[in-house]
């Protein structure tokens, strides 16, 4: 099998500091409500879950931004304006993750960013930019959405932050954890207290850690542009012997969601996802916004039987990015595992079915973390380990820490 290089690492929430960045973000976090790793909850105190700060009331809260350097303005964006949208696109797609080599940088669809910015009870406010004073221009840029999240059976409001990034020439100006704190005091104004993310490196601390797979689909692509390489005994021939899919989906009655489906993929998803020990507790419009398919965002499939009832759901997401070292290809359409419930049909059977959905919608590699069940599908499906960790963590919530399988959140 070949030997597999990981592209960019799926830490959408960072941007790639250097070992002075590094130490000045260590610094910065060591201020917040985050767990250390001494106090960290054992097995013996699993009745201290909680936050790590004193309880507040929005009184305690500053109501003023904090300050920005004069050349800078807060913007709340407006996700529905289509100048600030390429304004966020621009940005992402010059400035946000990168692999360490510099091969792939990600290349979020301003579609997408609508659908992952947009969630029913989303607020404009808490998309926060910061822009060159007088300018509809940004230079930083951080996002927060409302999420339900159970962690070891206790159920908040919380708020998933994610598209942390900073303007390469402004990083100087320590402009991101103003972000954090400013996007903090917002969401803290709405009675929240709590907030989920992840990230490429290790801060102050992490409740779990994951690594991604990979699954070749497009195998002499993805060595043309560096994203893996052959090994000793593979060459194009093979690579594609040994890749090779079947045309059509495999399980009989599987098909693409549609909106009748949502009260049942609801009802199996938060069955499922009641397995673990953190997951996020979704509404019907939740499912509704988040799992109807659309074409190159998110692609979503459901198993209906001879009787008409739908027994498996599974799903994944549309996640491209800028190839930057190739003369041949500027685009790696990678597909990444969203959530997946088995029944009737085994999870191995429905990953199957998505590697040959993704191969047959054009995508090259199909990524899925080692959270939930997924380790047990990988080996014999081909997937390859990638070389970097994701971090998981909670904001002012203590709690024990989780092996991948107790993990039950996506974030995109």
């Amino acid at each position: 099998m070949e030997s597999e290089k990981e592209e960019p690492k799926t830490s959408q929430h960072r941007f790639i500091p250097n070992d002075e960045e590094t130490k000045a973000t260590h610094r910065f976090w060591d201020t917040q409500p985050m767990p250390r790793l001494s106090t960290l909850i054992t097995k013996d105190e699993s009745s201290q879950h909680g936050p790590v700060d004193a309880p507040k009331t929005v009184a305690d809260v500053r109501q003023t931004p904090y300050p920005l350097p004069a050349a800078f303005e807060w913007v709340s964006v407006d996700v529905n304006d289509d100048e600030w949208m390429q304004e966020i696109y621009t940005l992402l797609t010059e400035n946000y993750v990168e692999d360490d080599d510099s091969y792939f940088r990600f290349d979020y669809s301003i579609p997408f960013l609508r659908w992952a910015l947009t969630p029913e009870g989303y607020k404009q406010s808490w998309h926060v930019g910061v822009a060159i004073k007088g300018r509809k221009k940004l230079v930083g840029f951080i996002s927060g959405i409302p999420a339900k999240v159970n962690v070891f059976g206790t159920s908040m409001d919380m708020c998933e932050i994610n598209f942390l990034c900073v303007f390469k020439k402004y990083r100087e100006n320590r402009l991101a954890p103003v972000l954090i704190k400013e996007v903090t005091r917002r969401v803290n104004v709405e009675n929240v207290w709590q907030a989920i993310y992840t990230a490429g490196v290790v801060l102050p601390t992490p409740v779990a850690q994951a690594r991604y797979y990979h699954r070749s689909l497009n195998p002499i692509k993805l060595v043309e542009i560096g994203f893996t390489r052959f090994g000793p005994k593979l060459n194009k021939a093979r690579a594609q012997k040994l890749y090779k899919l079947p045309e059509s989906p495999l399980i009989p009655g599987l098909r693409p969601m549609t909106p009748r489906d949502v009260p049942a993929v609801h009802r199996m998803l938060q069955d499922y996802l009641q397995r673990f020990s953190l997951y996020t507790e979704y509404s019907e419009s939740d499912i509704a916004h988040f799992f109807l398919p659309q074409e190159d965002i998110i692609y979503s499939y459901v198993v209906q039987n001879e009787a008409g009832e739908t027994t498996d759901f599974c799903s994944f997401y549309s996640l491209p990015s800028s190839v930057l070292k190739s003369a041949k290809h500027n685009k790696l359409r990678a597909a990444y595992s969203y959530y997946s419930v088995p029944g009737v049909h085994s999870l191995m059977d429905l990953f199957k079915d998505m590697l040959i959905l993704a191969r047959a919608n054009g995508f090259d590699v199909f990524n899925a973390l080692d959270i939930m069940d997924n380790m047990t599908v990988f080996k014999e499906l081909k997937f390859g380990i990638g070389d970097g960790n994701l971090q998981y963590y909670l904001y002012n919530w203590r709690t024990e820490p989780m092996v991948p399988a107790q993990v039950g959140v996506v974030l995109v």
